[in-house]
């Protein structure tokens, strides 16, 4: 197994250089806001991490390439950083402090580190394939200095190792939705409802939020349509190293397929079956 470690620092550094641009912009009275041609929301914040980003990547991985939200695709496939800079817009310029700064490395297509990271919050989660998945309750003391292998092996002492949760039953099982509009837009608002019949709590906690309680072991189910790779690709390892399992609504692995749906593990397989079966 390839050690991504020297990968995690780097994007650990990012995610505090993407931290600092965001958080100062946050809850400005001059927020530049535009709406893009697909009718969803972007600020000066947006643009100004992901030109940072690059700019870093540019200089410490030359020869990788680079997805990102604002800017698109450029550069080699095999290696790709894939890019959020702010996953949560919409709150970001409401004033909600649920947001934040998705990053990841995919290698031949499969997520292989993950950060995501909420200043507001004063969060941050972060996994390398082989490495597990780590949170820390202040983001800031997660600098560039320190190296990401440490942060794995939980050196720093508020760092705490991300489990997903041991619930076997879906009537035992907590939801996340994040939109009754998606799945209705998706042709699935009858299998959502029937699977928080099921269920014991339905709640609908959204964007890189709901994925992180999973990974804490806080919910878990979580699952969403109308999602593209940047909102996903982070998340993935993130999941995965905590323990649980991430596909698409309909079983494809990975953050390719437009949903999403994260689980323990344990449920994943349920799950599927209640949404392919409530069809109609």
């Amino acid at each position: 197994m390839t050690d991504h470690a020297a990968d995690l620092e780097l994007a650990l550094e990012l995610a505090d250089l993407a931290d600092a641009i965001s958080l100062a912009r946050f809850r400005a009275f001059d927020l530049d806001v535009q709406t893009k041609p697909d009718r969803t929301y972007v600020t000066e914040a947006d643009l100004a991490v992901e030109r940072a980003i690059r700019d870093r990547l540019a200089e410490a991985r030359p020869r990788d390439g680079v997805f990102g939200e604002e800017f698109g695709t450029e550069g080699d496939a095999h290696r790709q950083w894939i890019i959020d800079p702010i996953d949560g817009t919409a709150n970001f310029l409401r004033g909600v402090p649920v947001w934040g700064t998705l990053i990841a490395l995919s290698v031949d297509g499969v997520p292989v580190v993950g950060v995501a990271s909420s200043p507001a919050m004063g969060r941050r989660w972060w996994a390398a394939s082989g490495m597990g998945a780590w949170t820390h309750s202040s983001a800031a003391e997660l600098g560039a200095s320190e190296s990401a292998a440490d942060a794995a092996s939980a050196v720093f002492p508020a760092a705490r190792r991300l489990r997903v949760s041991g619930v076997t039953d879906i009537a035992d099982a907590a939801l996340s939705f994040q939109s009754l509009a998606q799945w209705r837009d998706a042709g699935y608002l009858d299998r959502l409802l029937a699977l928080a019949e099921r269920v014991w709590r339905d709640r609908a906690y959204g964007d890189l939020w709901a994925y992180m309680l999973l990974a804490e072991g806080l919910i878990d189910i979580a699952g969403e349509f109308d999602v593209k790779p940047y909102d996903l690709a982070a998340i993935v390892p993130i999941v995965e190293e905590a323990g649980g399992r991430f596909t698409s609504v309909t079983g494809e692995p990975g953050p390719w397929h437009g949903s999403a749906l994260a689980t323990n593990g344990l449920l994943h397989d349920a799950v599927l079956e209640v949404l392919a079966d409530s069809a109609g």
